[in-house]
């Protein structure tokens, strides 16, 4: 029985360890600065938090995967567009995701956008690169299709 639960403890643990090292931010334009100086482009993730039972498998099967958080550090600034239904926001946070949510025309959960950005006098104007969701297979099978996402740009 010890046993069992050591084994469970170590899974657990392991799960917790996969998605650490990644910084997700809700600032656009903190995320837009470093994009700016990293040269690296968004990922908008829209998100349910805590209701959208395929935004969670998304992040199970790929956010929280090494793999994902390597190719993440090296590729992308991330950033978390949440449209939780029991946490609330703050008016300025849900004013800019439903700004967000307009702007690329997001209707279902989850959807991740690609995109560049640039902000000139207060005014942020975005290149689209491509958008995805939850897609059946892992983190590889997810990570290709962000890459030939990235390619087009």
């Amino acid at each position: 029985m010890k046993k069992i639960i050591m084994l469970v403890l170590l899974v657990a643990g392991s799960v917790v360890v996969k998605a650490q090292g990644l910084v997700w931010t809700n600032n656009l334009d903190k995320a837009i600065q470093i994009s700016n100086q990293t040269k690296k482009p968004l990922l908008l993730f829209f998100t349910g938090s805590d209701w959208c039972g395929w935004c969670h498998r998304l992040q199970n099967e790929v956010f929280k995967m090494e793999e994902f958080v390597a190719w993440a550090k090296s590729n992308v600034v991330l950033v978390e567009v949440d449209f939780p239904r029991k946490t609330p926001l703050t008016p300025e946070l849900q004013s800019q995701n439903n700004k967000l949510q307009q702007l690329f025309g997001v209707q279902g959960y989850p959807t991740v956008w690609f995109v560049n950005a640039t902000k000139n006098e207060g005014e942020i104007s975005y290149d689209k690169l491509g958008s995805t969701g939850y897609l059946a297979g892992g983190a590889s099978v997810w990570l290709a299709n962000a890459n030939a996402i990235l390619k087009k740009k």
